[in-house]
């Protein structure tokens, strides 16, 4: 690799710290006004932060390559090297057909009256309970009670995957205590999985299952479809929970937002995209530059690096939004990359939309609003951001 310094700015900014994972928006900018790609000393790593490039990054995966992992370790790397999110085209587009079979536009389309029934009945019950956590009160509902049952987990393991996924993201990190604790949790997670899988405990007819028999066809190997079901646990579920928290939690911090959607519940899937934008569920992933590559300013990423690509960072970036720090639902949409873009995007996100569309469209039907009733607490993670914990209560009238 060509030397750094002659590529791209430097800095020492540690990104993985605690506080630059609980509160990484000013961190972004600063990398953002340096550079289209700045070398960050602590990871070894370029961070590419700008819209413009990050949305050029997930478009160009034969330059920004998630073939060798889209983590910071080796570990993780090889640990998922059979999963979705660690292959490239053509091997990428064939395998992602057995998750979009299941969670594509088309196939979810029937599951659309049992979201919406679901979410009234949760509206209803946060009404009535007066004060509520938003996470496990509020964002855990769905996917405990529809997503689940739909691709078709054990009952006895699903509160051991909502436990898990969040901390195995940890492990796409660098080293470090969070990353070792990630890599416990995954390997944990992977273990599960594949008990599930070898010893046939998938709920018949569940979208699970459904992938587990091409495996067992021979369509592809136990690995790709223990990677794959993996997938299910991120895309259909883990990601969900963290943004219909942070959706509470922005209206309870911006009522005028809240009454919009209250005078107009059409406003709800706009919503679910400035969510989305605002408060990025998956933040960055690293990705492998196979050939050198030159950004928007002409700072070039030379070939053999790892680069941080960061959909959080574009999600923000004023080149691209005015004034982006604002939480505004009837926003006039540039596209955001909060579910990625280009071959990656989320496979999960028209699933994640409609539930994020029900329930916010069924809570502001009843007219009510909510308020913080204590400290939020946010997670920790390398890759994730969202909240463990989110005091709320209604407010009638």
């Amino acid at each position: 690799m060509a030397d750094t310094a002659t590529c791209a700015p430097r800095s020492a900014l540690d990104l993985y710290a605690p506080d630059a994972l609980s509160n990484p928006w000013p961190h972004y900018r600063a990398l953002r006004d340096q550079g289209a790609a700045v070398w960050l000393e602590r990871v070894g790593a370029f961070f590419i932060g700008r819209y413009e490039d990050v949305h050029r990054a997930l478009n160009d995966w034969q330059t920004f390559s998630s073939a060798r992992g889209i983590g910071l370790n080796p570990v993780i790397n090889a640990a998922w090297s059979e999963a979705l999110i660690c292959t490239d085209p053509p091997l990428h587009a064939e395998r992602r057909r057995l998750i979009t079979q299941a969670l594509g536009p088309a196939a979810i389309k029937p599951v659309a009256e049992t979201i919406d029934r679901r979410a009234e009945q949760l509206a209803d019950a946060l009404i009535a309970r007066g004060r509520f956590d938003g996470v496990a009160d509020m964002a855990c509902d769905l996917p405990i009670h529809v997503v689940m049952e739909l691709i078709g987990w054990p009952l006895d393991v699903r509160p051991s995957l909502l436990a898990i996924a969040e901390n195995a993201w940890n492990g796409a990190g660098p080293a470090g205590p969070l990353t070792t604790s990630g890599l416990e949790t995954m390997a944990a997670m992977m273990d599960l999985i594949a008990e599930i899988y070898d010893n046939n405990r998938l709920v018949p007819g569940g979208y699970a299952e459904q992938l587990a028999q091409a495996a067992r066809r021979g369509d592809i190997p136990r690995e790709a479809a223990i990677g794959l079901l993996a997938g299910y646990v991120v895309a259909a579920f883990e990601t969900t929970i963290a943004a219909m928290a942070s959706g509470a939690w922005l209206f309870a911090c911006n009522p005028a937002e809240w009454d919009k959607l209250c005078a107009n519940p059409a406003l709800a899937a706009q919503a679910a995209n400035e969510i989305v934008r605002m408060e990025t569920p998956l933040q960055k992933f690293a990705r492998y530059v196979t050939a050198d590559a030159t950004m928007s300013d002409g700072t070039m990423i030379p070939a053999d690096s790892w680069a941080i690509v960061s959909y959080g960072s574009a999600n923000r970036d004023e080149r691209q939004f005015a004034d982006p720090d604002a939480f505004v639902i009837d926003r006039r949409e540039r596209q955001n990359l909060g579910f990625g873009h280009g071959p990656h995007n989320c496979a999960g996100q028209g699933l994640a939309r409609m539930e994020l569309s029900a329930v916010f469209g069924a809570l502001a039907r009843r007219g009510c609003r909510f308020e913080l009733d204590g400290e939020p607490e946010r997670i920790v993670n390398n890759i994730a951001y969202g909240f463990a914990r989110l005091p709320l209560r209604v407010v009638r009238g």
